[in-house]
């Protein structure tokens, strides 16, 4: 099987061939009852994965609160929020999942996206996606019909400006002809971007573009059927294997070998089904699992322990410093 490419720290140390990694989504607390987190000492929980050897964190662009999506994230922005934890941390990777590009100048996005790679000591993953909540695109005076096209004429746009002063031209975004230059430049070379489900773009365009690919939690079979053809399209147009990852909300319960019963994109289960859930997500070929702890009734430092202890040995071969309790 071919390697994955060489890109940033963040990229390098997520992303293994044949092995799973497991990050914490933001905002690490419950709130199940309603669209908005407290956000209560949430720099110490970042400070805690970090430190129990989680090997991401993931945040999200959500400009508005729509009441209809349910749910308002981390409530502060993406790239000036994550600008604030990257001096608050030192080893984890920093993730957005993901930017809504076609609410976004791409310019903006880069120089943003640029500025946290230095800033961290290339510790940042860029998620992209075409964006699904159809009331910010009136809100921002976007057509939201014309997203694919935004899509991809941004994607195309913060990959250009980060080479030395490029030239190429845009339809919607303008144009640069090599007398200026954008700055910061990446760390190593380029940010990794991922990309979010299809964002309305074809599997192939995927497997040539981006860097790797989240997609949405499936049942076993179907998701081996997907992973397996994204990995057949990546081996015919690029000279590296790509990652594929998936988030998962989770609500563990106090019965470590309760068996897993479904929740929305989750289970509820015990700790020790988990460990076996995620050996495989391995087997199929996922290298991430993104938790989500929204909908978990159980304590959340308890939990995350838990996770620490009996989890994260199996799949963090490399696993340094764990700091836990439990």
């Amino acid at each position: 099987m071919k390697p994955f490419e060489n890109i940033n720290k963040a990229y390098n140390s997520v992303f293994k061939p044949n092995e799973l990694s497991v990050g914490v989504v933001v905002p690490i607390e419950r709130y199940a009852t309603g669209p908005i987190p407290t956000m209560q000492d949430h720099v110490k929980r970042v400070q805690q994965v970090e430190n129990l050897g989680f090997k991401s964190i993931w945040i999200r662009d959500i400009p508005f609160n729509v009441p209809n999506f349910g749910d308002a994230g981390q409530t502060f922005d993406p790239f000036t929020y994550l600008g604030f934890l990257a001096g608050q941390t030192s080893e984890i990777a920093l993730g957005v999942s993901s930017i809504a590009l076609p609410l976004h100048h791409p310019l903006n996005v880069a120089k943003a996206a640029t500025s946290i790679d230095q800033l961290s000591g290339g510790r940042l993953l860029l998620g992209v996606a075409s964006g699904d909540r159809f009331d910010e695109y009136p809100a921002m005076g976007i057509d939201y019909e014309n997203r694919s096209e935004l899509f991809r004429e941004s994607f195309n746009y913060i990959r250009n400006a980060q080479n030395n002063f490029p030239t190429f031209e845009t339809k919607n975004f303008g144009r640069l002809q090599g007398n200026i230059d954008m700055l910061p430049k990446p760390t190593s070379g380029k940010i990794p971007m991922l990309m979010t489900g299809s964002s309305r773009q074809s599997l192939e365009w995927n497997a040539l573009h981006a860097d790797g690919w989240m997609n949405y939690p499936r049942d076993l079979y179907n998701q081996n059927n997907t992973i397996r053809q994204y990995r057949e399209l990546v081996a015919e147009s690029s000279k590296y294997n790509k990652p594929f990852m998936q988030p998962m909300y989770i609500d563990l319960t106090e019965d470590p070998n309760a068996k897993p019963q479904p929740i929305q994109l989750g289970f509820r289960l015990g700790i020790n089904y988990l460990a076996d859930y995620l050996d495989k997500l391995r087997s199929i070929g996922v290298n991430h699992l993104a938790l989500n702890l929204r909908f978990n009734s159980k304590d959340i430092n308890d939990s995350l322990e838990l996770i620490a202890k009996h989890v994260l040995p199996e799949f963090h071969n490399n696993t340094q410093n764990i700091k836990h309790h439990a």
